[in-house]
């Protein structure tokens, strides 16, 4: 048994709002740089940790965490729609061992995934069924909003799992942040016909889900031009959370409280739980070290923009 790891920004504007040349040049050279690791690595199992934007989980039920047994693309923002590979059997024994250890998990036999866990395996494989994949998800939209230390003890715990698995490679992926303020509605605030959306808003129709990305390719531009109401990035605060992420302490993550996410990167700060979760479980398998790493704050993602890959010592 093996582990290996990718974390990345990801960003429903990456083929509909276009940073300078320059920019999205690095972008693409990171994206080329994980994908080479990942070749390299040539992984028998992903473990996909991805966070969700009201396209699979809402308020008339979201878990801290869930564990999908099958899962399938919403195809939201022109992703891959459709079903993974999900190894259903390993998949059910990774709930079991994390329920016999003392953390609550909530599991999918029909998880509906969108662009967060989607679009990793898109740049990193290609395709989101090449690779068999379990994928967990994190809540990083709604309150309340479980403990870090509880995020970083679902990492290891998964990855005392997957050191069971002797004849596996382990790629694990966390996706998501990292500081952004996207206009997504929070319940104490919303409109009646939001909430109506963040109470149940599974299956929209076509017109539906078109007025609604629209208005966040809008607002990226807006963000871009300096006009958006929306809160800035940041920059300090995210790279400050990579130094950590790669020290292979993450204890001091320990004290990050929801409140103070929100008001330093944003309310959708909270999806760096992912990153957290896959650093936690590749941690279990000894010292690691940071690879490749990459970081700009991109405005026209709406997304401070992060790629960073590991691999124990061993």
């Amino acid at each position: 048994m093996s582990i290996a790891l990718v974390t990345m920004s990801h960003s429903p504007l990456l083929e509909h709002n276009d940073p300078a040349p320059e920019v999205k040049a690095e972008v693409e050279a990171a994206f080329t740089a994980a994908r080479g690791f990942v070749e390299e690595y040539d992984p028998t199992l992903v473990v996909s940790f991805a966070p969700d934007h009201y396209n699979g989980f809402f308020h008339d039920l979201m878990p801290p965490f869930c564990i999908g047994f099958a899962a399938v693309g919403v195809g939201d923002y022109g992703t891959t729609e459709g079903p993974l590979d999900v190894p259903a059997e390993t998949a059910e024994l990774l709930a079991e061992w994390v329920a016999e250890r003392d953390l609550d998990i909530a599991i999918s036999r029909r998880m509906e995934i969108d662009h967060g866990a989607v679009q990793p395996l898109e740049i990193l494989f290609g395709g989101i069924d090449t690779v068999p994949t379990i994928p967990v998800f994190v809540n990083g939209v709604a309150k309340p909003f479980t403990r870090m230390a509880r995020v970083r003890r679902l990492g290891e715990v998964i990855g005392s799992f997957l050191g069971t698995l002797t004849d596996e490679r382990v790629l694990v992926v966390g996706s998501g942040g990292l500081s952004h303020d996207p206009p997504v509605p929070q319940w104490a605030t919303a409109t009646e016909e939001q909430r109506a959306m963040l109470l149940d808003g599974r299956h929209p129709t076509a017109a539906a889900r078109d007025a609604r990305q629209e208005r966040v390719i809008q607002t990226g531009r807006d963000f871009a031009a300096g006009i958006a109401p929306i809160q800035d990035l940041a920059p300090e605060w995210d790279q400050a959370l990579m130094k950590v992420l790669a020290s292979g302490d993450l204890t001091p993550i320990d004290a990050m409280t929801p409140a103070e996410m929100a008001a330093e990167a944003g309310n959708s700060a909270h999806e760096v739980r992912t990153w957290v979760a896959a650093f936690a479980a590749l941690g279990t398998a000894g010292p690691y070290r940071v690879g490749y790493e990459y970081y700009r704050p991109i405005k026209e993602y709406i997304a401070g923009f992060g790629v960073m890959t590991a691999r124990t010592d061993g």
